[in-house]
């Protein structure tokens, strides 16, 4: 029989995407029209725009059972904020620190800039995200 837990060897990472619903969101949606293959244990939640997400929901997100939480952010693109590449790059530092405090990998949270026609980058990133997160493990405080 095949083990398919969390600890299993086809143990296949939960994922937590942050989309953004003009910028990044249609990329994501060309990828599953395009059918294109990414691990189906990915979840998106579509956002106005990058900087709108907080640190702590990155790691209420891990604490919850996320192995990870991938920011498909809107980068230089934004309609909201000029500044919001800036805004976002801050967000990722105090999540990233926010894992470190409560122990565990700062490697759980990525951000790459996902533009409207951006199908093959998001599978590509998310892809090699879901193999970092295997290589991490499931989830557990360090």
């Amino acid at each position: 029989m095949v083990d398919t837990t969390k600890e299993g060897k086809d143990f296949s990472p939960k994922i937590l995407a942050f989309s953004t619903n003009n910028i990044s969101d249609p990329g994501i949606d060309l990828a599953g029209s395009s059918h294109m293959h990414y691990p189906p244990s990915v979840m998106v939640v579509s956002m106005p725009c990058t900087s709108g997400i907080k640190p702590d929901w990155v790691l209420y997100a891990v604490e919850k059972g996320f192995d990870g939480v991938f920011i498909a952010a809107d980068g230089e693109e934004c309609a909201y904020l000029p500044d919001c590449s800036e805004r976002a790059a801050k967000i990722v530092g105090e999540a990233q620190e926010l894992l470190k405090q409560k122990g565990y990998e700062p490697q759980r949270l990525k951000m790459s800039a996902i533009c409207s026609v951006c199908a093959e980058p998001f599978t590509n990133q998310i892809k090699e995200f879901s193999e970092t997160l295997k290589n991490l493990g499931p989830t557990r405080k360090g």
